[in-house]
């Protein structure tokens, strides 16, 4: 089977193809990938902390921005991993250097987000020495 690049779904029905093809991914990370399954985690404790704590909306949506960017960030990583297994599980040096680089872009995306939460709550530090 190949890809028919002229006969493309168009309209509503791309972007309900195109809802249902990320679903199916997300499913299968959350089910296959320990690194995804900790972020989600992850942006479940953010999502409890962004909804209680009383900031501006913007610092809120900063916090979810840098947590979703992590999730990106390993999407993309896993998909690099994909591919190369999928061109060949033999060692080479492009393969690891790939796949490195995909978790290099992992860390650094953790290092924003990590940043982007240190900035937020010593902005709002004052609001926590007062309660």
């Amino acid at each position: 089977m190949q890809f028919d690049s002229t006969n493309k779904p168009s309209g509503i029905h791309r972007i309900y193809l195109a809802f249902t093809n990320s679903m199916r991914a997300f499913k299968w990370l959350s089910e296959n990938e320990a690194a995804f399954k900790q972020e989600l985690i992850l942006l479940v404790v953010s999502l409890i902390i962004i909804v209680t704590w009383q900031i501006e909306i913007y610092a809120k949506l900063m916090l979810l921005i840098s947590v979703l960017f992590v999730l990106f960030a390993e999407v993309v990583n896993t998909a690099i991993e994909a591919t190369i297994d999928r061109i060949s599980l033999d060692i080479h040096p492009l393969s690891g250097l790939a796949k490195d680089l995909g978790s290099a872009a992992v860390f650094i995306a953790i290092l924003i987000c990590a940043s982007v939460w240190i900035a937020v709550f010593i902005s709002y530090i004052d609001d926590f020495l007062i309660e």
